[in-house]
């Protein structure tokens, strides 16, 4: 049992608050001893003269949650469970419920902000309330009172489609918040986790019952029995901390999901975002490193930054245009909200240089983010930067901006989706100029020249030489002198040289562009982009433009060959033009090889993966295949 209860103490962790506690906190729940909880919760227990029936109390609490948590299982994870499995049980036909207790208990659950100091705070209320009772009914008192919200809650979700009185009910109750498929695809882990963090306190509830009954036939000196009839009060204490942490979790999220779906003024969503209710800290200003009132951001379009410690010198360059382009008529601000799990003094010491980079405002980090599983679950967030754009009544214009940063820059002005779908739209064949600013300092002349430019690269430096000299040889050859042909390798310095700044720049706006025009267009612009993405780990690629058109977008293999074979094409140039007898030598070598598998990597963190997709080439639908990666980030061996 001192196990089994051990064990769900440690799961409350992430229940009771979302992020653990910062280095300067003065309480930390679990940094508290058994000696140390002993002394804070026998001044609330006096001799137990309040009778109850514990074993009905429990018969009633353990059918309403095991036909709850079956609930849950069919409605989120689709599992048919058979009511004739459940084991039912009756309580004495005598047992009067203590109604006015139950409620008591439940309000003290409800309505409180996450965090270590209030769930203690929390329980010692109820076991003050309880005072009278002994352990075990102090433990099942409070499970019973969440029992009836919880309970109602998925009774409710159950009957909701065929009774209108349950419907009626359950919209007062926020049950269709929760429910729609979306929102139970996101939430869906979080659900799971507390239905079994919920079966677990179940189950050391009925543990402590079974002890307390079985205890009293044992001698006195029965090994081990004192020390476990002396634990009985931190289990119990565990156990109610854990109701308290599943009732606040649920309460906390629709919570939020109710601010964002109600008209309301920006800074008040924020507050309700970030902070508990009496923990409201000012922001720190980059450009003068000073502290300055929340209140700058009413009224204004705000632009929240999340992301974790691990975020580059690039991702913060990406946006000091956009905060210098916004902060001329002073209706946006950028606001920094960095994600911690654990601080320590590294962490801190990071976190206070990234600060120092950056011009915007930041969230200071004296506790835990309040809506940190609203920001996880319904805005994706995994640890990658992410960029929600809100403006001044609260309402979400883009979930996630940073892809069409990267693409455009200021040209995304104002970020919103409608604005993302306009400029997916128009850029059309010219989709390569978002993606190679910045690798080649003659770029933008050429392109003005509307010359031919062979960007080339992968992961073989053999292909990639052989390339570049094959395709320097056409380039050079009399015949094609006229078509004004450049080669630009993607990832390789003046000296040849490794340049992985500039080929990881180079990915993130291709994947940033592909998420970008993926979700608004399925063409053969957003084909292009697909297949180039899908050469990322590819020994060789090349793409072919002319000025800023992107004419051709292949592999290795197939524009080796044909650069290879430039003297069995390169007559009927002079006649029909370069780009015609490029292109129709291309498709010849696509039609008579056969091609390699495609294969596209998008990384699970930037929160806009495809549900399905279909191949560049074939057009079938893709096989998906999960796969995981460590660059070793800050390691002694880390990849940079």
């Amino acid at each position: 049992m001192l196990g089994l209860a051990f064990n769900v103490a440690t799961k409350v962790a992430a229940a009771v608050h979302p992020t653990h506690k910062t280095i300067d906190e003065e309480f930390s729940l679990f940094a508290m001893s058994d000696k140390q909880i002993l002394q804070e919760i026998y001044t609330t227990h006096v001799h137990a003269d309040e009778t109850l029936d514990d074993d009905s109390l429990f018969i009633i609490v353990e059918n309403i949650l095991k036909h709850a948590t079956q609930n849950v299982d069919e409605i989120v994870q689709g599992i048919q469970v058979h009511v004739d499995n459940i084991e039912e049980k009756n309580p004495k036909a005598s047992f009067s419920v203590p109604l006015c207790t139950l409620k008591g208990i439940s309000c003290e659950m409800q309505c409180k902000p996450p965090g270590d100091e209030i769930a203690h705070n929390t329980t010692v209320a109820i076991l003050n309330k309880l005072s009278k009772y002994s352990w075990e009914a102090k433990a099942s008192l409070t499970l019973a009172a969440f029992a009836m919200e919880y309970g109602e809650f998925w009774l409710l979700a159950q009957l909701r489609k065929s009774d209108h009185l349950a419907k009626s009910i359950a919209i007062l109750k926020r049950v269709p918040v929760l429910l729609k498929p979306t929102e139970l695809q996101k939430r869906r882990q979080s659900i799971l986790q507390l239905n079994n963090l919920i079966k677990s306190t179940l189950q050391v509830i009925e543990c402590i019952g079974q002890f307390n009954k079985y205890s009293r036939y044992l001698p006195k000196e029965f090994p081990g029995l004192s020390i476990a009839s002396e634990h009985i009060p931190v289990d119990v204490y565990w156990a109610i901390i854990t109701v308290v942490a599943c009732a606040k979790e649920e309460e906390t999220y629709i919570r939020i999901k109710k601010l964002f779906q109600t008209p309301t003024e920006i800074m008040e969503v924020f507050k309700g975002l970030i902070f508990t209710k009496d923990n409201v800290q000012p922001l720190v200003d980059g450009s003068t490193k000073q502290t300055v009132n929340i209140d700058i951001l009413r009224r204004k379009n705000v632009l929240l930054f999340i992301s974790s410690l691990d975020i580059t010198d690039d991702d913060i360059s990406i946006l000091k245009p956009i905060h210098e382009f916004t902060k001329k008529d002073n209706q946006y601000n950028i606001v920094w909200i960095p994600i911690v799990e654990q601080w320590t003094d590294d962490l801190r010491k990071k976190f206070d240089i990234l600060k120092n980079k950056i011009p915007w405002f930041t969230v200071q980090y004296p506790g835990p983010i309040a809506g940190i599983k609203y920001i996880k679950k319904d805005w994706n967030f995994k640890g990658k930067p992410t960029m929600v754009v809100m403006n001044p009544h609260g309402k979400v214009e883009h979930p996630n901006a940073v892809h069409m940063v990267r693409v455009w820059g200021v040209k995304a002005f104002p970020f919103t989706e409608t604005r993302e779908a306009e400029l997916s739209h128009s850029d059309g064949e010219q989709w390569v100029s978002s993606v190679v600013n910045g690798i080649h300092p003659s770029l933008p002349t050429w392109i003005k020249e509307n010359k031919y430019i062979f960007f080339y690269g992968g992961k073989d430096n053999v292909w990639i030489q052989n390339f570049k000299n094959k395709a320097t040889a056409l380039a050079k050859d009399p015949i094609f002198k006229e078509a004004k042909i450049e080669l630009v390798c993607v990832g390789k310095d003046s000296k040849g040289e490794d340049d992985r700044g500039v080929l990881g720049r180079f990915w993130t706006g291709v994947e940033s562009l592909f998420l970008t025009t993926g979700q608004w267009q399925v063409d053969s612009v957003s084909e292009e982009i697909q297949k180039l993405l899908s050469y990322k780990n590819e020994s060789g690629w090349a793409v072919l433009c002319k000025g800023s058109t992107v004419l051709v977008t292949a592999h290795g293999v197939s524009v080796l060959k044909v650069v290879e074979d430039f003297e069995k094409w390169k007559d009927p140039v002079k006649e029909n033009g370069f780009e015609f007898c490029f292109t129709t030598y291309y498709g010849t070598i696509i039609q008579g090889s056969r091609q390699p598998c495609c294969r596209v990597d998008i990384p699970g963190s930037n929160g806009k993966v495809p549900d399905s997709m279909k191949c560049p080439d074939c057009h079938r639908s893709m096989e998906t295949i999960i796969s995981y990666k460590c660059c070793h980030t800050d390691g002694p061996i880390a990849h940079h």
